[in-house]
């Protein structure tokens, strides 16, 4: 039943994705069309500069469909987990032809202050520019809500740009109202700003992006949402470790730890652990590919006051984050934790640390540290 909903939710942002990509395309072709010919025929290098930008949008969208429609091939043998991924490789490309839209743009306008031509513009031009401004707000205003709706990061791209398109455009119409009072000329000096500005949009792209290929922190926000889900699980006593692997926009796996009673039988364990698995699918999206489980001593206060001495000297060191999965077999002297560290210090160091100090504490016990990494805390 979760993988029916999977599928059937993917199909659907699929289908939004190309839906408002064509509507990208289209819009743009005709915006090229508009500006260009004003471009050409007021001499402007401004206006032809952001007809240029123009096209790069519908560059942008025909990527963002191809990129989709691989993306959303289902598993095979080699790929297990899918191709979600291509959709971040079809974001760096969007991100590159923008990026080469701005340094195009800012080489023609820096050649335009050195050998300057006067702009000619017309009442019709500048209609045509107002429009322009109104097209591109309409339509980034809609990608951008459409891009929010199924989290794809290309089309929330494509819609801020077209808004900042927005702008520019107003700026280049701007340009052409002071030379038609005062006949300023500042064509190749607002297509720097542009081009700047364009630059600026494809290097911040293309930053995201990679964060995104090569992985990020996990928002705070998802796993507080993630750890609440399962703890309110009956007999939990507690989860950590929360590890998220992206591969593609909505298409989470992750695994966890969970703290358990020492008294539960294998059978109530994987109940519970069933349990948490669907739940959380249903609430968040994300497919828990792998629960481990942390013993608890419920029964033995001898263990209960070792756990407290410990905790206390562990959390004593700045860069000790959390401990958990604390479990002591007081019969066989043998003790297990883990300890989230922090990334300011040395691992091996602090790990060593904490053995001589919890050895010296307890030297009849053997001990198992294990070092957890600080990634969603």
């Amino acid at each position: 039943m979760a993988n029916n909903i999977f599928e059937e939710f993917n199909e659907n942002r699929e289908k939004t994705i190309v839906k408002t990509s064509v509507i990208g395309i289209v819009t743009n072709l005709f915006l090229v069309g508009f500006k260009a010919f004003v471009g050409l025929v007021s001499n402007s290098i401004a206006v032809i500069l952001d007809a240029v930008n123009n096209l790069s949008d519908a560059l942008s969208s025909i990527v963002t469909i191809i990129g989709a429609k691989l993306g959303a091939k289902q598993p095979d043998k080699k790929h297990p987990l899918g191709y979600g991924r291509i959709e971040y490789l079809s974001s760096m490309i969007v991100a590159a032809l923008v990026l080469y839209a701005g340094i195009t743009s800012l080489v023609e306008s820096v050649k335009k202050i050195i050998h300057p031509e006067s702009a000619d513009y017309s009442a019709v031009a500048i209609v045509i520019i107002s429009v322009a401004i109104v097209v591109k707000l309409i339509l980034g205003l809609y990608v951008k809500k459409q891009g929010e709706k199924v989290n794809s990061g290309a089309l929330v791209a494509s819609g801020s740009d077209a808004l900042f398109d927005a702008i520019l455009s107003a700026s280049v119409l701007a340009s052409a109202i002071v030379y038609l009072i005062w006949h300023v000329s500042l064509e190749a000096y607002v297509g720097v700003v542009i081009a700047g500005f364009i630059i600026k949009a494809g290097i911040e792209m293309m930053i995201e992006t990679l964060n995104d290929i090569i992985g990020k922190r996990e928002d705070a926000e998802t796993t507080k949402e993630l750890k609440e889900i399962i703890c309110a699980k009956d007999k939990v006593l507690g989860a950590y470790d929360v590890t998220l692997f992206n591969y593609g926009p909505n298409k989470n796996y992750g695994s966890v730890h969970i703290e358990l009673p020492d008294t539960m039988s294998v059978d109530e364990v994987d109940r519970v652990t069933r349990k948490i698995q669907v739940d959380v699918f249903q609430k968040t999206g994300v497919i828990l590919t792998g629960i481990g489980v942390y013993s608890f001593n419920t029964s033995d206060d001898e263990a209960a006051q070792m756990r407290n001495a410990i905790q206390k000297a562990v959390l004593s060191h700045d860069w000790a984050l959390q401990m958990h999965g604390f479990y002591a077999d007081t019969e066989e002297k043998t003790m297990r934790f883990d300890v989230v560290v922090s990334f300011d210090v040395e691992r091996n160091e602090a790990m060593q640390t904490l053995y001589a100090e919890i050895g010296s504490m307890y030297p009849d016990y053997e001990l198992m540290i294990i070092s957890d990494v600080d990634v969603t805390d």
